[in-house]
């Protein structure tokens, strides 16, 4: 789904040489995962309970953490799976 106040135009850095012409052309188009792909998500059983664990027994209300994982187009192109089977409690510092 398109929703214009939510969208952020790409910007790249500047240089001093541009390998192509930056004026823009054409019509503007939404680049957004779900808007023309159905999304799945998976997430493996044994990374969710590391998760879950480490969430458990942190003394801190807020704590980040990372999970990782593959993103994957189906095979007929309709369709992006996001599989999460890593998990990374990151570090304090």
């Amino acid at each position: 789904r398109f929703v214009p106040g939510r969208m952020v135009p790409f910007s790249f850095p500047l240089s001093k040489c541009a390998l192509w012409d930056p004026v823009p052309m054409g019509d503007v188009i939404g680049s957004h995962i779900s808007y023309y792909r159905n999304p799945k998500l998976s997430v493996m059983e044994k990374t969710l309970r590391l998760a879950y664990r480490h969430a458990k027994q942190n003394e801190k209300q807020l704590f980040s953490c990372f999970l990782l994982g593959t993103l994957l187009v189906d095979e007929d192109g309709e369709g992006v799976t996001v599989t999460i089977d890593r998990f990374d409690p990151g570090r304090e510092i």
